[in-house]
């Protein structure tokens, strides 16, 4: 076949004809379409599968039994849940309740606005003139927050969620939205509508014999006492005058006053303010210095020299060291480390304060010294070793850049905006673990004069008659 003189496969070749394609028939686009509805309809039938579920069993029963059959299911899942919620409340809010107000948010408040959000936060990807979103797996909700799973797109990080979760808290309305990553392509985001930390707390309930892999200081953003795990670590806490710094070191020590009755745990206190803060507490204490810098270095330079003594004595023997009333975990706890550090006129004194600290931070968590220290400045100069504490606990600062400071480079896109804590929150803070990037919002007890007061008067021993009894002893051998 020829067209004005040309082969047609020539012209086809050249792109200047083409050859008849197989046309579909009417019949088959519909049915393509009907099938492409259907399973449309079938994936949000699963996707709501608590709503959709129950309905279709109760559809069921009825066309069997009809009316009694839908009605005696219902009386017996309405038995069931009322006796698990008079049962185990907690289970039962965890389980049920979360999952169908979860729902019941997504339906109302998240579905409507996705679209924009990801919009508007550039979380959406268009290809080829069509727009993708990521998706919603599930929500689960409680009275203070909304946890919405999320899969990524392909070329999404989590990082990405986290830098514009202040956008994304704007768009739904919460006080707070972090996100963090669950498992490879997944994201969490976290909404909080309301503040458990609010209000303040008074001084934790005691405990009589406290773990000290578990030891509660305070309440956590979900409404969960916050537990920290003092075995194996140093802690450091940061945070502008009136923040609440007080309130961090009162409660481990009222924490730790049943352990330093039993003699497992010993109290080396320094405060260099002088004593206005520590004094209150002397009975519990072990050691106490306040105002002799010279008796401060030597209290720094004991406990790592008794650190180097206990190692050698544990070497080959173990890795961990196990506090027991005869062999004590020793806390060094400074109140404000700057004055030791920084603020200190006598250099070589300073210097010998540095070279102890030093040792205590890189080697004492294996035998068992532990240092908790105080900071209002949290710059490199004046804490020379701060990244040697694992826990980092950082309350109202005063400025974004310390942020990262305390927390660790990155903690400020993640949430934790110290600097943003109100003056009417204090004992509010971020805690940072070493095994954990993301930081966990907390409000620590406040134990008043009273509180404290009563915990020398039931726990404090005896520690000069201890030293009495123990120096003929001493000299004998």
């Amino acid at each position: 076949m020829k067209v004005n003189g040309y082969r047609a496969d020539d012209l086809a070749r050249v792109g200047l004809i083409t050859r008849e394609r197989w046309v579909m028939p009417l019949w088959m686009s519909l049915l393509g379409v009907c099938f492409r509805a259907l399973w449309r309809v079938l994936v949000w039938l699963v996707r709501r599968g608590a709503i959709t579920g129950p309905v279709l069993v109760l559809l069921v029963a009825y066309g069997k039994w009809e009316w009694p059959g839908p009605a005696a299911l219902l009386t017996g899942a309405v038995l069931f849940l009322v006796a698990w919620f008079l049962a185990h409340p907690s289970s039962f809010k965890r389980v049920v309740g979360a999952r169908l107000l979860g729902q019941w948010r997504l339906m109302v408040r998240y579905r409507r606005l996705w679209r924009p959000a990801m919009i508007g936060g550039q979380l959406a990807v268009v290809h080829d003139e069509k727009q993708y979103l990521p998706v919603i797996r599930r929500v689960r909700s409680t009275r203070w927050a909304d946890e919405l799973r999320v899969r990524l797109l392909y070329g999404q990080t989590p990082e990405r969620f986290a830098l514009v979760a202040e956008n994304l808290r704007h768009v739904f309305g919460a006080y707070r939205c972090t996100a963090r990553e669950v498992r490879p392509g997944v994201v969490a985001l976290r909404f909080y509508h309301r503040d458990p930390l609010a209000t303040p707390l008074g001084p934790l309930p005691m405990q009589d014999l406290p773990d000290l892999r578990r030891i509660e200081l305070g309440r956590s953003e979900d409404a969960v006492p916050f537990l920290l795990a003092l075995l194996g670590t140093h802690v450091l806490v940061a945070g502008a005058s009136g923040a609440g710094k007080g309130s961090v070191l009162w409660s481990l020590i009222r924490a730790l006053a049943p352990l330093v009755a039993q003699r497992t745990v010993e109290l080396w206190v320094i405060d260099p303010k002088g004593g206005m803060e520590m004094t209150f507490g002397r009975p519990l204490f072990a050691r106490y210095e306040d105002t002799d810098a010279e008796a401060m270095t030597e209290l720094l330079e004991e406990a790592a020299e008794r650190m180097q003594a206990r190692t050698q004595r544990l070497k080959g023997i173990t890795r961990q060291h196990t506090p027991s009333p005869g062999d004590p975990l020793i806390v060094v706890l400074v109140d404000e480390l700057a004055a030791l550090t920084a603020y200190l006129p006598d250099r070589k004194l300073r210097d010998r304060i540095k070279a102890a600290l030093s040792l205590l931070l890189s080697q004492g968590r294996a035998p068992g010294f532990l240092v908790v220290a105080a900071v209002q400045d949290p710059r490199k100069d004046v804490v020379p070793f701060r990244d040697l504490f694992p826990t980092r606990i950082g309350l109202r600062l005063t400025e974004a850049e310390q942020v990262d400071m305390v927390l660790g480079d990155g903690a400020r896109d993640r949430g934790a905006l110290c600097d943003r804590i109100p003056r009417a929150l204090p004992g509010v803070a971020y805690v940072r673990l070493d095994d954990d990037p993301d930081p966990v919002r907390v409000r620590f007890g406040y134990p008043d004069d009273d509180a404290i007061a009563e915990t020398c008067q039931l726990y404090a021993p005896d520690f000069t008659r201890r030293r009495l009894d123990s120096a003929p002893d001493q000299e004998a051998a």
